[in-house]
């Protein structure tokens, strides 16, 4: 499995060094992801180099650049574990408490005041509480990430990094919750004793099939909001980027055949919302049985690997299995997005060189750009509960926000998560 590895070269400050470094990684065939001069000292600089690589697999490329006469691997960095240590959420006052008047305010005995008016009227816990500030993100660790059932306590990492940026892009409360239970009923039974707390209720990382049953259970006994991310939220991106990449092969999205590989949560978010977008053919393939039934139950047509490649204008993998896709599988002209993390069923350079008209995998295809905007926009209208009008406003928004040249916009614009909101919350309070 390829994952970010940072590494710390060494090389003399000469013209020339790093450009042959560089070179060795790009004859190997990896690709540099992020680079930065570390310091500078005696005439020898100390670069940082993020490469997506198999750490195993790929130590020969060390053992290139060491052979470089003016070069050297230091080790690796720890950049990564440093900024997860301590974690990378906490929780602080918006008051600054500095009397006791202040205290006695926010405390006994001020504080049962604001007790007793939310008793009487249960809805004004939204302005005199965080609750409508406040997402659960709530996971069993048995779908994280594209690694698969590593449990909930090592799905925590995750878990903040979705809070985190619930913080940075739509000012809104992201609190880990983390299971220690497959049983889908016990996990409906503990998301709803502890709902209360909450304005809405993020499902993450759950493996399919249980993730559906969950979903319609929490949604119809819950009177907040509930999105299961891997589902919804991949489906609102990738719908994006499918609208602008028929539309740069000057190709309708209602008249195209879009092939579906792999039927789990994120597969069969995305054939459903792609049907209410207007798609009038889906074809989805899988190796399960039932999730081949579930398409079909759906509208969709089960179809194989094989079929779909030769028939679909575009097509969506969300396999988690790396090189599914081979090179000679494409067509001409075919828009494929691969969207597994950490490894795609296809390079997208691979792609493109295979006839490929555009390309795209789920390091830029990411849910980043949905969830944020999502729940903002749903806690301002202050909805019971998400519908397929919010999700196709979110997606369309998201498709007109793109560069010229993009899919999808850059996830780090604070502007394009805002306008994300605004498009919820507005059809949401019409609808």
């Amino acid at each position: 499995m390829k994952i970010p590895e940072i590494l710390l070269i060494e090389s003399e400050h000469k013209p020339g060094n790093l450009a042959r470094i560089l070179t060795v990684i790009g004859d190997y065939g990896l690709t540099v992801e992020h680079l930065t001069m570390v310091h500078r000292e005696g005439g020898k600089t100390v670069w940082e180099v993020t490469l997506e690589m198999d750490a195993e697999a790929d130590r020969a490329v060390f053992d290139q650049i060491e052979a470089l006469p003016h070069a050297k691997v230091l080790g690796r960095s720890d950049r990564v574990f440093n900024r997860h240590a301590g974690g990378k959420i906490h929780t602080v006052s918006r008051v600054n408490i500095e009397s006791q008047q202040v205290l006695r305010d926010i405390y006994t005995p001020g504080v049962a005041r604001v007790c007793l008016a939310i008793q009487d009227d249960p809805s004004r816990a939204y302005d005199w509480t965080n609750v409508g500030h406040t997402v659960a993100i709530v996971t069993n660790g048995t779908a994280i990430l594209g690694l698969g059932n590593i449990g909930a306590l090592a799905g925590l990492p995750v878990m903040e990094g979705k809070a985190a940026l619930f913080a940075a892009f739509a000012d809104l409360t992201g609190v880990p919750i983390l299971l220690d239970s497959t049983d889908p009923q016990e996990v409906i039974n503990t998301v709803k004793a502890i709902a209360p707390s909450f304005g809405g209720i993020q499902l993450e990382d759950i493996a399919a099939p249980e993730c559906f049953e969950i979903e319609k259970a929490l949604v119809e006994s819950l009177d907040i909001p509930v999105l299961h991310d891997d589902q919804h939220g991949t489906a609102v991106v990738t719908l994006a980027a499918l609208i602008n990449a028929c539309g740069r092969v000057g190709r309708r999205p209602e008249d195209s055949v879009v092939g579906q590989i792999g039927l789990g949560a994120a597969g069969i978010g995305i054939v459903r919302l792609l049907q209410e977008f207007g798609m009038k053919q889906v074809m989805g393939a899988d190796l399960d049985p039932d999730a081949l039934a579930r398409l079909e139950s759906m509208g969709g047509q089960p179809s194989t690997l094989d079929e779909i490649m030769a028939k679909a204008d575009v097509v969506v993998s969300t396999t988690g299995v790396k090189g599914l896709i081979r090179p000679e599988m494409v067509r001409e002209g075919q828009v494929i997005l691969a969207l597994s993390n950490p490894d795609p069923e296809i390079e997208p350079a691979d792609a493109i060189r295979a006839g490929a008209a555009f390309a795209a995998d789920g390091k830029g295809i990411n849910n980043v750009l949905g969830f944020p905007g999502l729940f903002r926009g749903a806690l301002d209208a202050r909805v019971k509960r998400f519908d397929d009008a919010m999700l196709l406003a979110a997606a369309r928004t998201l498709a007109n926000l793109a560069g010229e040249h993009d899919l999808v916009p850059d996830p780090l614009n604070r502007k394009v998560h805002d306008a994300v909101a605004a498009a919820v919350a507005a059809v949401a309070i019409t609808t």
